[in-house]
């Protein structure tokens, strides 16, 4: 460790006394690339001062004159900015200025794009303003036109309902002719089994009478329900129901 410091201070005078001969235009990259090496090397600030301090002490008689001490410090303090750029405050900072830096450029582009809406929005206003000061006249007609298709549509709905109602009540006629129709049929068929069993087995007419009153009494509650509920018979399926 102690060659290699030997040697950075050796190189680090080295440099210097070529940076003061190039005069104030002489370039620090020289002087960068010292403090990158002391920063792999593990040194800090103050390390290099010491160096620096030799560095003038061997350098004493020619960068006393001509102002070229205040070149020296600018050498200094760039060899020392590498060092300074790794400790974690530096880091920390530099990082936090990115980000205020990206927050900073965030909100400007937000603000750019608010401001477009903005205009935007008070050209559309602007237009929407003018268009219906034009066509007052045109809205006023859509609405009378809504109004009347608007009555229209209550009357085409009333004539809905109606034919509705007309259809449901002659279907329920249909039914209901069906019904009786099938009834009738039953009783047909139940008083020619009566006088088949009249000739065979007393019990079985016995059957057969009390299965024609139940037939009855399904005729005679379906014409109740029908009546109950509103519903309007043809004089046939009347007369069909009567005789059952």
């Amino acid at each position: 460790m102690k060659r290699k410091l030997s040697a950075l201070s050796e190189r680090y005078v080295a440099a210097l006394r070529e940076h003061l001969k190039q005069g104030p235009r002489a370039s620090l990259d020289t002087a960068r690339e010292l403090g990158r090496q002391a920063v792999a090397m593990g040194l800090e600030t103050l390390d290099m001062a010491r160096i620096h301090e030799r560095a003038l002490d061997t350098l004493h008689t020619s960068a006393s004159k001509d102002g070229l001490m205040g070149r020296a410090d600018i050498f200094f303090t760039e060899t020392t900015t590498p060092i300074e750029d790794t400790h974690p405050a530096a880091l920390e900072a530099g990082a936090r200025l990115t980000r205020l830096n990206k927050m900073l450029r965030q909100r400007t582009t937000d603000l750019a794009a608010s401001n477009r809406s903005l205009k935007q929005g008070i050209t559309q206003r602007k237009t929407a303003e003018a268009a219906f000061k034009k066509s007052g006249e045109h809205y006023k007609t859509l609405l009378r036109e809504s109004l009347a298709l608007q009555k229209q549509l209550r009357l085409l709905t009333h004539r809905i309902l109606s034919a509705q109602e007309e259809k449901r009540k002659e279907i329920g006629q249909d039914l209901q002719n069906e019904i009786v129709q099938t009834l009738l049929g039953i009783n047909v068929r139940l008083l020619t089994l009566k006088k088949e069993g009249a000739v065979n087995a007393r019990g079985f007419g016995k059957e057969l009478a009390g299965t024609q009153r139940m037939v009855h009494i399904s005729a005679k509650t379906l014409k109740q329900f029908a009546r109950a509920c509103g519903k309007h018979h043809e004089p046939k399926a009347d007369r069909a129901i009567a005789s059952i």
